[in-house]
């Protein structure tokens, strides 16, 4: 991330360089990710903790070869379901600004498979592959009064994104995770997405690289929260 570091290279050198280390060294070799993974894992994070300028320079790193713009725009589009547009907005500035930098024509081709009839029982049905047979027709559970929120879960949150190509059920589920851990204050839907996670195939291990390649980016109180999350998840 040279172009992030250049002004606190000269105002301040001292943090800059222990920085770079501690991110650009030791983290980086502690990782198990491949490395499309890991820079998604970095955005997604960086989305949850409104890094709008680290986001940016972690973007055109990411899209030299191991992200792909379909693929980032993905984290980012999916990013809106967790974090709310108000704090996403920004991001798609950044995002498009990054892109059409590097020449990339916008806008890029469209990931919708579902429409406006079929997304609530198709998301219905992404819920019930990542989390269970109990999240069958979950849409119709709950008290009257706020019922249509877990209807606006299926058809929305999972029919609108979930269901788009682009990305896979895994590296959705690996985002989300990110998404919630960086953000805070969402440890009920952390754990439970660290077991859904765990439920596709994203092991405890998985998560526990995931969380370490972030450390950097979110601090340790966040990255330790959504470990004991991971853990207790795990039914430690």
């Amino acid at each position: 991330m040279e172009g992030l570091w250049a002004g606190l290279k000269e105002k301040d050198p001292e943090f800059a360089e222990l920085f770079d280390r501690f991110a650009g060294e030791d983290v980086k070799a502690q990782s198990k990710l491949d490395e499309k993974t890991r820079y998604m894992a970095v955005l997604a994070a960086l989305l949850g903790c409104q890094g709008k300028k680290c986001f940016k320079a972690v973007l055109r790193e990411a899209l030299e070869g191991a992200v792909t713009p379909v693929e980032a725009k993905e984290v980012l589009y999916q990013a809106a379901a967790y974090l709310g547009i108000g704090r996403v907005y920004p991001f798609f500035e950044a995002a498009n600004e990054v892109m059409e930098e590097k020449g990339i024509a916008l806008p890029l081709p469209g990931q919708s498979t579902t429409t406006a009839e079929n997304r609530r029982d198709a998301g219905n049905q992404a819920q019930v592959d990542i989390f269970g047979d109990g999240m069958k027709e979950f849409w119709k559970s709950g008290p009257e009064e706020s019922r249509h929120i877990n209807l606006w879960l299926a058809a929305n949150c999972f029919g609108d994104y979930y269901t788009r190509t682009g990305l896979d059920h895994r590296q959705r589920e690996m985002i989300t995770f990110c998404f919630l851990a960086a953000q805070g204050g969402c440890e009920p839907q952390l754990t439970s997405h660290a077991a859904g996670n765990m439920g596709i195939g994203n092991d405890k291990d998985f998560l526990i690289q995931v969380i370490s390649q972030c450390v950097p980016y979110i601090g340790y109180p966040r990255s330790l929260n959504a470990l004991r999350c991971v853990n207790e998840a795990a039914g430690k």
